[in-house]
């Protein structure tokens, strides 16, 4: 079970908060979260870093300039996530808002696997492009870089991934985490640097003149999709990302986002006029990544180009109904992985490796995902390439041959085809450095890798899982403090009963959270005064505390409570036939003592 602790709050900074004019829960939390001044959670634009920065963002800026006086055309190479897909659509639009020729060319995750390989280069190349720009991808892309200048095609490589020991010979690079680059904030998303390389175009080509006899083009219309793809892509949540997300959520609820965003909110069932976080992390960003996962992103990326919305609005139902079907193969695999793991014991080892022939490539990272919440483990999960062409999607191909790994002795599995692998890690564990000190320790086990501190992606060579399983536990082991594997939950201590409003539960949903800045989580004792259960899944409760009653939910989790809790929850605005009400949303219990 894991253990609940309160954030440090440091009362100084809390006090010149609260005397700056912050209420005292928001200085509280403020405080909690690193904030020393009003400055940091203005969220204004003229805030923002400037482009500047980034190392080469002049050299990019002034070979875009080139192409488009040139009249030459321009090719993007897309990323297949929301990340990807979000920034090929600000690069499309804001190249062409700034009179470029461009079209993007995105690989498909099932047929090409990841970046800007030989093989897309060559598909590229039938395009007949000037100049090719990558978006979140290229950094690792040294094959594929070397493709396209041995066709005489130059490279501007923009991304924001770990760079490997060698650099593509690009053209030009532009991004925050490459050697050399001083730019405050590493945790740009791919569409953010793309978003920083059009500002520098825009200044480069200020400074040429274009707009001496005309308005400049206003690249505040693209914070929509900046906003959109930096939360879905979960970077971390510093002060320019917030600004970015907080001024794009702006535009959406002021009716301003593009058709693509808005058609995505009416598939989701959701209200643009009261746009999120959680929305567009939950379900804006889910819906898109659909399209890549299972199909082609190039479906996500016309939805996001489109400017007819019922274009839009037809595109963004196939995503829907994409998301759906992967929401059933999510599950059938999920359910086959706790089958799987039915004897696995935690404890027994520091890193979780399952593999099933038949998972679907596009869904093992999320997989991943929901495993490693369950077992609180660095976790693996792999999949035969070979059977994409021969195993229905989401079902079990492999039967018996589905393992645990580490597990000893052979699981007598088919040496056919490349395994294609997907990680999440967990604080204390940086997993693309893990896994490149697997790949240094055993040269030519890993076949390829790349991604960051809590999310990458890898490939084997069909038959070495296990040895690729040992050797990850093992260089775990090494690297991680073993009380990172226990779980732990941080809150921020007990909320005033005065603050327990639907007023601050509407502040809070409206603020910009995610990772690096969480979302305030509190804590209480509780009597259960009443619970029952709604929708099959879900307990609906009163919550009494010093002599108030609350509505609360326990969402996924019909199993029945004591009569008294210890509980860690959040604030939850609730509308309900008009009505509005405060509603405390349960994440943990635990038995209280009398």
């Amino acid at each position: 079970m894991p253990s609940v602790t309160i954030r440090p709050c440091p009362a100084d900074t809390r006090a010149a908060l609260e005397q700056a004019g912050f209420a005292p829960a928001w200085a509280r939390l403020y405080a909690a979260r690193g904030v020393t001044h009003p400055g940091q959670v203005a969220h204004r634009l003229p805030q923002l870093l400037p482009p500047a920065g980034l190392l080469h963002i002049e050299r990019a800026a002034a070979l875009l300039a080139d192409t488009i006086a040139a009249s030459k055309r321009l090719l993007i190479i897309a990323d297949y996530d929301a990340d990807g897909a979000t920034a090929c659509a600000v690069g499309v639009r804001g190249l062409r808002l700034l009179g470029a020729r461009v079209d993007f060319l995105v690989p498909n995750r099932l047929e090409h696997g990841y970046g800007l390989t030989p093989d897309i280069v060559k598909l590229a190349a039938e395009r007949q492009p000037d100049l090719i720009v990558t978006v979140d991808n290229g950094i690792a892309a040294v094959d594929g870089v070397a493709a396209a200048n041995a066709l005489g095609i130059p490279v501007l490589v923009t991304d924001h991934h770990l760079p490997g020991d060698a650099l593509p010979d690009a053209a030009c690079i532009v991004n925050p985490n490459q050697p050399g680059c001083g730019f405050a904030s590493k945790n740009l998303a791919g569409v953010g640097v793309m978003f920083y390389v059009l500002l520098a175009l825009r200044a480069e080509l200020r400074q040429r003149g274009a707009y001496a006899q005309q308005p400049e083009p206003d690249l505040r219309a693209l914070l929509d999709l900046v906003a959109l793809g930096t939360v879905a892509d979960v970077v971390r949540l510093d002060a320019n990302n917030r600004t970015l997300i907080e001024n794009g959520l702006a535009r959406m609820r002021a009716g301003k986002a593009c058709a693509g965003v808005n058609a995505l909110f009416r598939a989701a069932a959701r209200d643009p006029a009261r746009a999120t976080v959680f929305d567009l992390g939950f379900m804006l960003g889910p819906r898109l990544n659909a399209a890549g996962r299972i199909d082609d992103m190039a479906l996500g990326i016309e939805c996001l180009l489109a400017d007819d919305p019922a274009t839009a609005q037809q595109l963004a139902q196939r995503l829907d109904a994409l998301n759906r079907e992967r929401r059933t193969i999510e599950a059938d695999m999920q359910d086959e992985a706790l089958a799987i793991l039915a004897s696995y014991n935690p404890t027994d080892s520091h890193s979780l490796t399952a593999y099933q022939p038949g998972w679907h490539v596009g869904v093992i990272g999320i997989l991943a995902s929901r495993l490693k919440d369950k077992f609180h483990r660095p976790t693996i999960v792999l999949a035969s390439s070979a059977q994409l062409d021969t195993a229905p999607a989401g079902h079990n191909s492999g039967g018996a041959e589905g393992s645990l790994l580490p597990q000893r002795g052979p699981t007598g599995l088919p040496p056919a085809g490349e395994l294609k692998g997907s990680g999440r890690s967990i604080p204390g564990l940086h997993l693309r450095d893990a896994l490149d000190l697997v790949d240094k320790r055993h040269p030519g086990l890993i076949l390829k890798f790349g991604g960051h501190a809590m999310a990458a992606g890898l490939s084997l060579a069909a038959g070495r899982h296990e040895e690729f399983s040992l050797a990850f536990e093992t260089v775990v082991r090494e690297l991680i403090d073993p009380a990172d594997l226990e779980g732990v939950i941080e809150t921020d201590g007990e909320l005033d009963a005065a603050d327990h409003s639907y007023a601050l539960a509407l502040e809070l949903d409206h603020a910009v959270w995610g990772q690096g800045f969480p979302a305030p989580l509190f804590t209480a004792t509780f009597d259960v005064m009443a619970q029952r259960v709604v929708g099959e899944k879900h307990l609906k409760l009163k919550l009494a505390r010093e002599g108030d009653v609350f509505d609360a939910m326990h969402f996924f989790h019909p199993e029945p409570l004591p009569e008294r809790i210890r509980a860690v929850y959040a604030l939850m605005p609730n509308e309900y036939n008009g009505q509005q009400s405060l509603q405390l949303k349960l994440q943990h219990w635990e038995p209280a003592g009398e």
